[in-house]
């Protein structure tokens, strides 16, 4: 048997390509949408991909199931399991408890185990040539290294109201039922590593055991003990914020994402032709530095200062159901424009169709930025008001936003008084909460060392709100005093 773990560290997301060298055939889960990937490990390895599934509606990433499907004729496999409103909208073989997939000697075999979402399934795998037993275990976003799969996105980024509770006692139920009466010896194989916003506590190791997760995971004295409600507390308390984009993600998974096909290769244009393009509506994404980005950047682009998460932060900055301009790619050379393109259309953003290799033509604008001493010296002359939607702009006008998460912004933020004191809204959902934010008061927005805000501090722009970046962020803030 072969197995190979595909990790995006962008959105840390793991899918996994498993094969049967006798019949060299193969199946993949959970993959992402740009799947040349599994094409080029199934040539390299002279095997056919037959089939291709999935442990559960995703809401972090956009499935590459239909793509990959229609890309190698493999069968669609997809839970059955969760009721009517977590059926899939294509066609797809419904897989139900017990179900079994044979790829030669191999079997993988589904469970169903609710709690993430209802319909989840996670894979028991059997290689048939070496053992009669399973040995290998895909848990999705059931179990991960040192955590488990969060209940609550559902009421956080899709809309629902109090399933958290539901999905918090159905997840106690599924490793009691599921999980912790398998073998100590068989190898657990997560969807998401360390940064994935689906757990609160991921560990960053590829790979556990049932034995040592049993033994060592927070949740294991409560399972141990039959104590739902403590667990249920546990686990619901301190989750992370979740992305405004998930909502999209986990619409678009369930009706079938657009298959894109071979895609046609992203046109180089010349500094005249971006500025025309430009001037026309479309948008350029500038990919260099932060530092870069503040010392000058064409007015109204998007910011995507780290290019391996060029997917994460297009999440936050560009909403393809409100927005149709066509994205220019500031990047060293095609094969790194094609990268990053890459990367955004695992997150649904398809609108990237050419690239530039300079900002040659370009009239650049600096980022307005603001001092940590001279935010102070505003706040202590009153010159700060609420950043909320009905405030009325003081002097100055001042309105402190927080973007970083709200468990960072618990354990300290920028003080102010009268009810100024910075709001929390994290950088992936400001772009959805415009109507939240003053429009009238010029907004002071912060992360921890910058690289969040600037993504968020372009898109507020491009909104048409007034924006000052506090230099050096949340850490210049905390260093205003140092010698």
């Amino acid at each position: 048997m072969l197995l190979e773990r595909i990790y995006d560290e962008d959105l840390a997301q793991a899918s996994y390509f498993i094969g049967c060298q006798a019949k060299n055939e193969a199946i993949v889960v959970d993959p992402r949408r740009d799947v040349q990937e599994y094409l080029d490990l199934a040539a390299h390895h002279g095997m056919t991909i037959t089939h291709v599934t999935e442990t559960h509606i995703h809401a972090d990433f956009l499935s590459g199931t239909r793509e990959l499907a229609a890309r190698t004729g493999a069968q669609i496999h997809v839970s059955g399991e969760g009721g009517e409103d977590w059926t899939y909208g294509f066609e797809g073989n419904l897989l139900h408890d017990g179900d079994v997939i044979t790829l030669g000697n191999i079997t993988v075999t589904a469970q169903h185990t609710p709690g993430h979402t209802p319909e989840h399934l996670s894979y028991l795998i059997t290689d048939g040539a070496f053992a009669q037993a399973p040995g290998y275990y895909l848990t999705g976003d059931f179990v991960f290294s040192g955590d488990l799969g969060r209940p609550d996105l559902l009421d956080e980024a899709a809309g629902f109201q109090d399933t958290r509770f539901a999905g918090a006692k159905q997840l106690f139920r599924s490793l009691k039922e599921k999980f912790v009466g398998l073998p100590d010896h068989v190898q657990v194989f997560p969807g998401h590593g360390s940064g994935s916003a689906c757990g609160k506590a991921l560990g960053a190791l590829p790979s556990t055991t049932v034995g040592y997760e049993r033994t060592y995971a927070w949740w294991a004295e409560y399972v141990a003990n039959d104590d739902e409600q403590g667990f249920v507390d546990e686990l619901l308390d301190g989750q992370p914020d979740a992305h405004a984009y998930f909502a999209r993600m986990k619409k678009q998974n369930k009706l079938g994402p657009a298959v894109l096909g071979e895609l046609t290769p992203l046109a180089e244009l010349t500094g005249e032709q971006a500025v025309a393009r430009v001037a026309a509506g479309d948008v350029l994404a500038d990919t260099r530095s932060v530092d870069e980005i503040h010392a000058g950047t064409v007015p109204g682009a998007l910011a995507l200062p780290a290019k391996d998460k060029a997917a994460t932060h297009i999440g936050w900055a560009y909403d393809p159901e409100q927005d149709d301009a066509a994205i220019i790619l500031l990047a060293d050379d095609q094969g790194d424009a094609e990268a990053i393109r890459s990367h955004m259309i695992r997150v649904g953003v398809d609108a990237a169709d050419a690239f530039v290799t300079s900002l040659d033509g370009f009239e650049l604008q600096p980022a307005a930025v603001i001092s940590p001493e001279e935010l102070q010296r505003r706040i202590d002359a009153g010159d700060v008001v609420p950043a909320t939607a009905d405030a009325a702009p003081g002097e100055g006008g001042l309105a402190l936003l927080d973007v970083r998460n709200r468990t960072e912004h618990a354990e300290g933020t920028v003080p102010a008084s009268g009810g100024a004191e910075a709001a929390q809204l994290n950088s992936g959902k400001v772009l959805f909460h415009q109507g939240e934010l003053p429009k009238d008061a010029t907004l002071v927005t912060f992360c921890q060392s910058g690289l969040r805000n600037v993504v968020a501090a372009q898109s507020l722009r491009r909104a048409g709100f007034d924006v000052v970046e506090l230099e050096g962020s949340y850490l210049g803030w905390l260093g205003r005093t140092r010698a």
